[in-house]
């Protein structure tokens, strides 16, 4: 693990859910449930489709299906502009 990979997980546990509209591959990798592929494909589908509007859009990345999203609700969010939670996502 990279030196700055460790404080990365020690600060999502102390600041909550990753937003997956902002998150790097580092922050993204370091939430349970992610690895480093499906950080990749998260990163790649909002690069060619922009942010996600809710966190069930997640569904339309290989590797994450409707049970995946489910497991990781409450360790990911989609912020809105402003810095708020989007009730929807949660």
């Amino acid at each position: 693990m990279k030196p700055w990979g460790l404080l990365t997980l020690l600060s999502l546990s102390a600041w909550g859910a990753v937003d997956i509209n902002t998150a790097t591959l580092s922050e993204l990798e370091a939430v349970k449930g992610i690895g480093p592929e499906k950080a990749r494909a998260i990163v790649a589908y909002r690069q060619r489709h922009g942010p996600f509007k809710r966190l069930g859009a997640l569904t339309r990345v290989r590797g994450f299906g409707q049970a995946s999203v489910a497991k990781l609700r409450g360790k990911l969010t989609v912020e809105e502009r402003g810095g708020q939670a989007d009730p929807v996502s949660r």
